[in-house]
């Protein structure tokens, strides 16, 4: 990963007060894609990333602060993600810049984000007022954090994962154990993880113990569902997935990736650790 030397992340950044599109970084997919056997040409799933950004102000016309929340959705087939530093060094630039409405900034975004990771991207800015009424996000499906199982790995071990014998079936199971690390700052990042799958059944116990062996694992947020993706399709086999992480915030932004081959993302809805 000798292109992150030239990205500001975990490194002493100066802020930008003035609008600067020129902060914005691009990540390639194709390392980390590389690396679990995957080819960008013919992916096996569909999806994207939903960035959710809580540090974003402007001057209006007038001179005038104003805040509110963005939203971001960066497909998966895109060539590039943003390095998550320079996303939030480039909110910031808005800071003492005027715009002449809110949808010009989210016209800016757009461009400039999409510009970066090499495809069109969608951008919904909401006021604080239409942030606060989005439901939060519902605990469906079976969590199993509540087993009672011991652990012996903390290392990464995908062949943990288990698949019952007997009959298809729709599924669902979540976790808020995932914890992974940054592969440039070894910072660590945590999630909630959701898997969603027809198939046979896939092992809760298994599932849980596989999370944790995640839990000194390095990887950017997107590969790191991507991997989970990887492994639950080739260990377990089922015909449907989806596998969605929400990350907990770091910078004013929290990352969700979403993948899947069956279903289109699902709401943006934010845990109570977000």
């Amino acid at each position: 990963m000798s292109y992150l030397k030239d990205t500001p992340l975990g490194r002493t950044s100066e802020y930008s007060d003035e609008y600067m599109p020129a902060l914005l970084c691009p990540v390639p997919r194709w390392d980390a894609r590389e690396s679990l056997e995957l080819d960008d040409t013919n992916l096996p799933f569909h999806g994207s990333d939903l960035w959710t950004a809580y540090e974003l102000s402007w001057l209006n016309e007038k001179g005038k602060p104003l805040v509110a929340l963005a939203e971001l959705r960066i497909p998966c087939f895109s060539p590039n993600i943003v390095e998550s530093k320079s996303l939030k060094l480039y909110l910031n630039s808005f800071a003492n810049s005027r715009f002449d409405s809110q949808d010009a900034v989210r016209t800016a975004i757009e461009k400039d984000v999409s510009q970066i990771v090499g495809v069109p991207i969608e951008v919904l800015i909401f006021s604080l007022a239409d942030a606060a009424n989005i439901p939060p996000w519902e605990d469906r499906g079976q969590c199993v954090d509540t087993l009672d199982v011991g652990f012996e790995h903390y290392d990464y071990r995908p062949e943990l994962l288990l698949a019952d014998q007997g009959a298809e079936q729709n599924g669902q199971l979540y976790s808020h154990l995932l914890r992974s690390h940054c592969p440039v700052t070894n910072q660590p990042d945590w999630a909630t993880v959701v898997v969603r799958y027809t198939g046979r059944a896939i092992s809760p116990a298994s599932f849980l113990r596989y999370v944790v062996s995640l839990r000194n694992h390095q990887g950017f947020h997107e590969q790191i569902i991507e991997q989970m993706y990887m492994d639950l399709m080739r260990q377990c086999q089922p015909r449907h997935l989806t596998v969605y992480g929400r990350f907990t915030r770091r910078g004013g932004i929290d990352i969700n990736p979403f993948r899947s081959n069956f279903e289109q993302a699902l709401p943006n809805r934010r845990t109570v650790r977000q």
